[in-house]
């Protein structure tokens, strides 16, 4: 391995981390990232083709996403200055780190806490900033272990808490009950509701957010038909919000993100409920077929993909789909109950479809 250049100045996390890298091959039937299926009507597909040809090329784009804010804001129910519009939920949650990085009295570092399995940026974002990282199994349920939580926010009170919900991979809700007890047991922490797949679920957490302070809420587009589109938001306190703005780095979503995003959380938003319920009624009908087959099990999911436990090694069933161009995600290098789980994306019909002939053929 060649030599890093300046390497004595990389910071030593970088060390025990790998890049995010999704599978790059070309596979018939791809149920492995999350994407909602192409559903868009025709005329849907025109009116984000002209909003493309009127682009001003040559412009930088709004540096305030202004336009896009105001739409985000009104599909959330909150006010723009509520709003901060990133690259993703990705960068959000990087911009979050950056500004609530300051360590607590007596600590060397500030700390992060989340639950496992779950969405692997906030561990991995935090770890490339110094920061701490308490991650807390889920139950039996995949549920949150509150007192578990609560045992390792006493002894590393943390400056953040990530809680997906629903949660990837798991697909399922976090109970309110929990989910509020944590909430007012951690009053100097600001606690994250990742809703990234809430448009899948029967209610979102926002009435949370604007019963508490410490409560701040992450959405995004990507799981709804637009992950092209890099568009993510969070929804926090307008003075928050100003503070982890100044972070932000200007332009950083291109004019085609701003413009498009704007267009399809209001004039279609339509189009991205009638996908959404599409998703749920396959989330359904293939939940029942799964759940037919011998040795499988299914936890009920409020998300767009379905946490599918296996009869057997998970990694087996997983090279066998693959090899007949189903690609699903795997979690079975991580050993323990992840052995035996794959994570399955709801695809358009002819896709799901696909999957669970392979499935019979290899039941």
């Amino acid at each position: 391995m060649a030599e890093i250049p300046c390497a004595s100045l990389l910071r030593p996390e970088l060390g025990e981390l790998t890049a995010y890298l999704p599978e790059l091959a070309e596979y018939p039937v791809r149920l492995d990232a999350n994407e909602a299926p192409a559903l868009l009507s025709a005329g849907a597909r025109e009116q984000l083709e002209r909003a493309v040809h009127d682009t001003r090329w040559e412009r930088y784009p709004d540096p305030t996403a202004s336009a896009l804010r105001a739409s985000l804001a009104a599909r959330s129910g909150v006010s723009p200055q509520e709003v901060l519009a990133g690259a993703g939920s990705d960068e959000l949650i990087t911009l979050l780190l950056t500004a609530l990085s300051r360590p607590r009295d007596r600590t060397d570092a500030a700390v992060v806490l989340t639950t496992t399995p779950t969405f692997v940026m906030y561990r991995l974002a935090a770890r490339a900033r110094g920061m701490r990282v308490l991650e807390v199994p889920l139950d039996a349920n995949w549920d949150l272990s509150l007192d578990s939580m609560r045992r390792g926010a006493e002894l590393a009170p943390p400056n953040l808490v990530f809680i997906a919900s629903p949660n990837n991979p798991t697909g399922n809700l976090m109970a309110r009950d929990r989910l509020e007890a944590l909430i007012t047991s951690l009053p100097e922490s600001l606690v994250v509701i990742d809703e990234a797949y809430i448009d899948y679920a029967p209610g979102n957490q926002l009435e949370l957010y604007q019963r508490f302070e410490n409560v701040a809420i992450l959405r995004t587009l990507s799981k709804i038909g637009f992950a092209s589109l890099r568009v993510g938001w969070l929804i926090a306190r307008a003075p928050l919000v100003a503070e982890i703005d100044k972070l932000r780095p200007p332009y950083n979503l291109c004019s085609l993100s701003q413009r498009l995003g704007a267009l399809v959380t209001s004039e279609l938003a339509g189009e991205l409920a009638a996908l959404c319920e599409l998703v749920k009624s396959e989330r359904t009908r293939v939940t029942a077929e799964l759940e037919k087959l011998p040795g499988f099990r299914v936890t009920p999911s409020q998300a767009n993909f379905l946490w599918l436990r296996t009869p057997g090694p998970a990694g087996e069933l997983f090279a066998a789909l693959a090899a007949r161009g189903v690609l699903v995600r795997s979690f079975h290098q991580r050993g323990g109950r992840l052995a035996e789980q794959l994570r399955v994306t709801i695809g358009a019909p002819t896709e799901n479809e696909r999957l669970l002939d392979c499935l019979r053929e290899l039941t």
